[in-house]
């Protein structure tokens, strides 16, 4: 649920800032806003107010006479005070943003402050003190993340109990209360955009949209339009106003997912939409502003991307400032067998079968099988064995679920099949597993790799009996 700030009670404000026009300014535009507000001109008189009592938000001039608003910044964290902090930076100090985000800041804001976005931080950082969930392991508050989903129900959808999970969605509920961009690390199939929905779902931008983009499913000749939107005739096809995804984010949380696949000249257009916070849609001759929390992810090494000359450097410092790794099965073998009990209920409800059980010996084999593919390739050994079972407990002396490297070599060496057909569709059906795993269960994406049209697809997973499902949300791979 948004909380509305001004609606249960006034806001008690801190300005910290030594031009006296500015101070005014800012004060003006908060009573306006019905919050009582005090004001400081340097470091100083900053630490006596706030000595003598607490504030729902502190807006913190970076450069200060006695010193630098970080200063100040560092010591709140350390006191673990409650306010949250909006930092004001000279304009193009991306180094000095991304420095304050890091150290604990909720938000920053650039000279010249536009003050409809200076009210709109302030009401977010507001809605974020006034809805600040306790940590785990209390479960999470109820804030809604999209339709019908609390941040508790978007941390349980993370399946696991291990160490390592539990450090994850530790990070996660702490990460969510600011305003700082977030990029999620993993190796496809881990489930990052899950991660990604308890980021939103668990922050005070609950309430809003969650938007997810898959930026290496997009055409490049098409990204600025699908990003920041396009005026009716600005291109050829454009037959009416289309919002971009930043304008579909609004007030909520914009995911972008695969990052990395970005080209080179869409990174800085995203660089410079992310600084300013505006877009200009295609055909438009004015920016508009928005208002939107990053989240992004990917299973490259940006750093390394970066090196090569891949990937922007500017671009990686500012989506980099909070990291969560998302670990590998291998890394929490003592989770599988609860995914396996939520993924073979949900893999009879898509299929209308009963949810069955594992044999003793396909325990064994997912047990030590290497899961490169992690929680996909499990998902895809599962659908394996409903397909092959008759209900109950699956059959002991089913086929195994994946061949060993032996036996692979084996059947290559193997004389021809004797049904031709079947051994066709068993090839068949594994190349369409890995074209939807690689692409992410992209059908489109995974129709194009293959040649072939999304109808053509369809039909191939329909005859084939592949239960795989589309980028539907709240399953577990990203």
């Amino acid at each position: 649920m948004t909380v509305d700030a001004s609606a249960d009670r006034t806001a008690r404000v801190l300005v910290v800032d030594d031009e006296p026009d500015l101070r005014a300014l800012y004060e003006l535009a908060l009573l306006r806003e019905g919050h009582q507000v005090w004001a400081a001109g340097t470091l100083a008189e900053a630490r006596e107010l706030l000595a003598a009592q607490a504030f729902d938000v502190a807006i913190i001039d970076m450069r200060l006479p006695d010193g630098l608003g970080l200063e100040l910044l560092h010591e709140l964290t350390l006191a673990q005070r409650g306010e949250r902090c909006i930092v004001i930076t000279a304009y193009g100090s991306a180094e000095n943003a991304v420095d304050a985000l890091k150290s604990g800041a909720f938000d920053y804001l650039t000279k010249p402050v536009d003050l409809k976005q200076f009210r709109a931080v302030v009401n977010s950082a507001l809605q974020a003190r006034l809805a600040a969930p306790a940590p785990l392991p209390t479960p999470a508050p109820a804030v809604s993340g999209g339709p019908g989903l609390s941040g508790a129900e978007a941390l349980r959808r993370l399946i696991g109990d291990s160490p390592v999970m539990r450090a994850v969605k530790q990070r996660i509920a702490k990460v969510a209360q600011s305003m700082a961009p977030v990029l999620v690390h993993g190796e496809s199939g881990t489930g990052k955009e899950l991660v990604a929905t308890a980021i939103h779902a668990c922050g005070h931008r609950g309430g809003g949209p969650f938007v997810p983009v898959n930026c290496g499913a997009i055409p490049e000749n098409l990204l600025e339009a699908e990003f920041f939107g396009a005026r009716k005739g600005s291109y050829t096809g454009a037959v009416q106003d289309r919002e971009g995804f930043f304008q579909a984010a609004r007030g909520g949380t914009l995911f972008l997912d695969e990052l990395g696949e970005l080209p080179l000249a869409m990174q800085a257009k995203l660089l410079r939409a992310i600084q300013e916070r505006r877009v200009c849609p295609l055909g438009e001759a004015r920016e508009e502003p928005v208002d939107v929390r990053i989240v992004s992810a990917t299973h490259k090494d940006l750093a390394a991307e970066v090196r090569a000359g891949r990937f922007r450097q500017d671009l990686f410092y500012r989506l980099n400032v909070i990291e969560i790794t998302v670990p590998p099965l291998r890394e929490r073998r003592e989770d599988l067998p609860a995914l396996c009990q939520a993924l073979l209920a949900r893999i009879a409800a898509d299929t209308g079968l009963p949810a069955p059980g594992l044999s003793e010996r396909q325990w064994r084999e997912i047990a030590s099988a290497p899961l490169q593919g992690n929680v996909r390739e499990l998902e895809n050994l599962l659908h394996r064995a409903v397909a092959l079972g008759d209900g109950g407990e699956l059959d002991a002396g089913a086929p195994p679920l994946a061949p060993t490297p032996a036996e692979a070599t084996d059947e290559r060496a193997a004389s021809p099949p004797t049904d031709l057909q079947a051994w066709l569709d068993a090839q068949e059906r594994q190349i369409l597993l890995q074209a939807l795993d690689e692409t992410g269960l992209d059908r489109a994406a995974a129709a194009a790799r293959l040649g072939l049209n999304p109808r053509q697809l369809r039909y191939r997973i329909a005859r084939l009996g592949i239960t795989a499902p589309g980028n539907e949300e709240g399953h577990e791979p990203s």
